[in-house]
């Protein structure tokens, strides 16, 4: 029989897939009950994308867009695209490339636009032949909207439908290959990243770097910087009580199962404790296990503080190549 452990700190017996697909589904009602609810079709309107900007950065075109996310609501992001795609007629794979936490350039950091080092992520894949898109993270930098006014009760869940819509978008553009898309994302990014591929299947592999760790453990059991309205609000009343959060990370990186997801937990990261994130994924590779896929759930810890070092984005890199990249 095997186990999965829950924030209760109570092992749930899971024995098969079908089993597994059921608890998966309270999971995701859980995540919606602190979350608020996903949205529905009445908010998948038309993208009118409308391009802002267009740099030629050598090898790819940088374009700042936006794009309607849902009604009353235009939704910031770069789309980086590859000049292979347009000058040879060719599809390239898609990965979106949520941002770290930057209440100065927002979204800027990841395509090359900040003075901060490692956060290059959404050109560097440009470069290597991807079709990138990296929306503004809501209540940070530029991106401001009225998160009561449009119906949510969380800035995360604003987030990942900003993100589900990205894809939406990503999958009508031409030149993006038909298949799954990827997601990477530092910090912010990386729990950011964890969050939308629960909800959206389109998602088939998972890079997060510097983004998790239990809420148990998460700065000694102060959860004050969930609690912001960019975040989660409603975790402030578990405060006092953190085993009764619904949901916790062991169960988000299991929910990703099969899926290929790789987790970078530095050594010296002073935001995120490595063994914690160690701990969720022994949970979380049981669920794996139960897919035949224990391999595919990767956790590396570089030696190095909160950041995403030159050899955790080349692993992201090959990683997105070896599941996305297909052979005419």
């Amino acid at each position: 029989m095997n186990h999965l452990i829950t924030t209760s700190g109570m092992p749930i017996s899971i024995s098969s897939t079908a089993e597994w697909e059921q608890k998966r589904q309270n999971i995701l009602s859980a995540m919606q009950t602190i979350m608020g609810p996903v949205p529905g079709e009445e908010k998948r309107c038309a993208l009118d994308v409308q391009t802002l900007e267009e740099v030629d950065c050598g090898s790819y075109l940088r374009c700042l867009i936006t794009y309607a996310s849902e009604p009353q609501s235009r939704t910031p992001a770069y789309l980086l695209v590859p000049k292979q795609a347009i000058e040879q007629n060719k599809r390239c794979p898609a990965v979106i490339c949520p941002h770290p936490t930057d209440n100065v350039v927002g979204h800027k950091v990841v395509v090359g636009l900040s003075s901060k080092a490692n956060r290059s992520y959404a050109s560097e894949l440009a470069e290597q032949g991807f079709v990138t898109i990296a929306p503004s993270y809501p209540l940070l930098a530029n991106y401001q909207p009225d998160l009561k006014g449009l119906g949510y009760q969380s800035g995360t869940m604003k987030a990942i439908w900003d993100n589900i819509r990205a894809i939406d978008l990503l999958e009508a553009l031409p030149y993006v290959a038909p298949g799954p898309i990827g997601t990477v994302g530092h910090s912010l990014g990386g729990h950011n990243s964890v969050y939308t591929a629960v909800f959206e299947p389109r998602i088939g592999v998972i890079v997060s770097s510097c983004g998790l760790d239990s809420y148990l453990d998460y700065m000694d059991g102060h959860i004050t910087g969930w609690t912001s309205d960019r975040y989660m609000p409603r975790l402030k009343d578990y405060a006092q009580r953190l085993h009764e959060i619904p949901f916790d990370f062991h169960d988000l990186i299991a929910a990703l199962a099969p899926r290929p997801c790789l987790i970078a937990a530095p050594y010296g990261d002073s935001n995120f404790k490595w063994e914690s994130v160690d701990r969720i994924a022994e949970a979380a590779r049981v669920i794996y296990a139960l897919y035949h896929a224990s391999d595919n759930l990767m956790v590396k810890h570089p030696d190095c503080a909160h950041d995403f070092p030159d050899e955790m984005r080349s692993l992201a890199g090959d990683l997105f190549k070896r599941h996305l990249v297909t052979t005419p």
